[in-house]
C-alpha cells in the first residue's frame, strides 16, 4: 500500500508532478535534466506518485537516437472540482477536471451587488447539486470547491473584505459555508483574479510569466500575474484599476466616493447609462431603435454599434479606451507586464477598442516597460474565472503545504480543514 510521503520528500514531489502538470517535462530523463536530481531519485519519487494515483505512463516518447523514454501523464481526471465565478451582473457555475478543463457549465442573470450573500450562495449550492446529481455512478470524487466573488478578498480567511458597495458580503464566511455543505477544501478569491490565472494557466499559447487580465464588465478590475504567481497585494486589493483617477473633475463622483475614477468612463454601467441618455437625446439613432427594441441598452450594444460604424458608439469607445490606456500606461510603469490581455463585454467591440487602448499605453508608458508589451483581447473570455478557480484549487491540493495532508487518504474529500495548512 502507498504511504504518504514524508515532509522532506514533498517539495520535490510536487516539483516533478508540476512539471509533468505544466507539459515543462514528461519523462524521467527530462525531469532530471529539468531538476538537476539523480536518476535514482527521480525514479522513487515517481514511483511514488504512480503509486498514488497522481501521474500514469502514457506512451513512448519520440526517440531521439536511442531508446525511447516512456512518457508520463498526470491524471487530471482522478478528481473533480466545482467552480463558480460571481459577477456584476451574472452567476456562473461549472464542473472541472484536475487539468483546469470545464466538463459542464452554467451561467445566468443575476444582481449580485444587490443580493445578499444568503440568497445569491443558496443558489450556487442548487446549481452545483444540479452538476453533481448529472454525473455518472463511477465518476471520480469531488476534490474541491474554487469560488470568485467581487471586490478584494482576505484569501487567509476565504471570506470578502468589507465594501461599501457589496452591503452584507464583509467578513461573510464563504468558505466555511461551503466546506460544510460539501465537505471538501474551499477556496476564495477575487474574481478577475481567477480571471488572470485562468488566462495564464489555460491558455499556454499566450503565456507570459508577467501578465496582466483586465476585465471591462460593469465596472474595471485587473487581475496580476507577476512572475508566474498571482499577486494578490497586501489585503487582497492588487488590481483594482476603476478606482484610478484619470480625470480631474470634482463633479464626476464614482460609486466608490472618489471622483474621476475610470469606471465612469469605462465601466460598462456607466457606458450603458451614456448611451441610454444618447438614445433618448437623437445623439445615436441606431441606440434609439436598439432603446425602443429592447427597453434597454447595455455595453454590448454600443460594441455592435460601434463595429457597424455608428459615430456616437465609436466617439464612446474612443474615449473609454483613452481613459483605459492612462490607467494601463500606469499600470505597465509600475508593474512592467510583457502581455495585457483584455476581456468581458465592453472588450466586444474589438479592434476599435484595443486601437485607442494601444495608442494610449505606448505613448504614455516608459520606453523600457512598452518595449515588447503586447495588448490583445481575452482569448478564455467569458469561462476565463471558471478555469482559473479550478487551477486555483488544484494548485493549493498539489502544494508541499498540503499535499502530504491529504495523499495517503487518496483524494482530500472528507477533508476541509487542510486549507488552514
Amino acid at each position: 500500500m502507498a504511504t504518504a510521503p514524508a515532509p522532506d520528500t514533498a517539495q520535490t514531489l510536487c516539483t516533478l508532478l508540476d512539471m509533468v502538470r505544466t507539459g515543462k517535462a514528461t519523462t524521467r530523463p527530462e525531469l532530471g535534466a529539468h531538476t538537476g536530481l539523480g536518476r535514482k531519485l527521480v525514479a522513487q519519487r515517481v514511483a511514488d506518485l504512480l503509486a498514488h494515483g497522481l501521474l500514469e505512463e502514457a506512451e513512448l516518447a519520440p526517440s531521439t537516437g536511442g531508446r525511447s523514454a516512456r512518457q508520463l501523464r498526470f491524471r487530471r481526471r482522478a478528481g473533480l472540482v466545482l467552480v463558480a465565478e460571481l459577477g456584476y451582473t451574472s452567476i456562473g457555475v461549472g464542473l472541472a477536471d484536475l487539468g483546469g478543463e470545464l466538463l459542464a457549465h452554467h451561467e445566468e442573470p443575476t444582481d449580485v451587488v444587490a443580493e445578499q450573500p444568503e440568497p445569491l450562495l443558496n443558489r450556487v449550492e442548487e446549481l452545483f447539486d444540479g452538476l453533481l446529481a448529472d454525473l455518472p455512478h463511477d465518476a471520480p470524487p469531488l476534490w474541491g470547491v474554487g469560488i470568485g466573488v467581487l471586490g478584494p478578498v482576505d484569501a487567509a480567511a476565504g471570506c470578502p473584505i468589507p465594501l461599501s458597495m457589496m452591503a452584507g458580503w464583509g467578513g461573510y464566511p464563504v468558505r466555511k459555508r461551503l466546506a460544510e455543505r460539501f465537505d471538501v477544501p474551499v477556496w476564495v478569491d477575487n474574481e478577475v483574479n481567477l480571471m488572470a490565472l485562468g488566462e495564464y494557466r489555460g491558455t499556454p499559447g499566450h503565456q507570459a510569466d508577467d501578465l496582466a487580465y483586465v476585465k471591462l464588465g460593469s465596472g474595471v478590475g485587473a487581475g496580476l500575474i507577476s512572475g508566474g504567481r498571482l499577486s494578490r497585494g497586501a489585503r487582497g486589493s492588487a488590481g483594482e484599476i476603476g478606482h484610478v483617477r484619470v480625470v480631474d473633475d470634482p463633479s464626476a463622483v464614482c460609486r466608490c466616493g472618489a471622483t474621476g475614477c475610470l469606471n465612469l468612463y469605462a465601466g460598462g454601467s456607466s457606458l450603458a447609462a451614456a448611451a441610454s441618455a444618447a438614445a433618448k437625446a437623437g445623439d445615436s439613432p441606431a441606440l434609439a431603435a436598439r432603446l425602443e427594441a429592447q427597453g434597454r441598452v447595455d455595453a454590448r450594444d454600443i460594441a455592435e454599434e460601434a463595429r457597424a460604424g455608428d459615430p456616437y458608439c465609436v466617439s464612446l469607445l474612443n474615449r473609454a479606451g483613452k481613459m483605459l490606456g492612462r490607467a494601463l500606461a500606469a499600470l505597465a510603469n509600475i508593474t512592467n507586464p510583457s502581455l495585457v490581455l483584455v476581456g468581458g463585454g465592453v472588450a466586444y467591440s474589438g479592434d476599435l477598442l484595443l486601437a485607442a487602448i494601444r495608442e494610449e499605453v505606448y505613448r504614455l508608458t516608459f520606453p523600457s516597460a512598452a518595449h515588447d508589451l503586447r495588448i490583445e483581447l481575452s482569448p478564455l473570455s467569458d469561462r476565463a474565472g471558471l478555469v482559473g478557480a479550478a487551477f486555483m484549487v488544484t494548485d493549493e491540493l498539489l502544494s508541499p503545504a498540503r499535499l502530504p495532508r491529504w495523499i495517503d487518504a487518496g483524494s482530500p474529500a472528507g477533508l476541509a480543514e487542510i486549507v488552514h495548512s
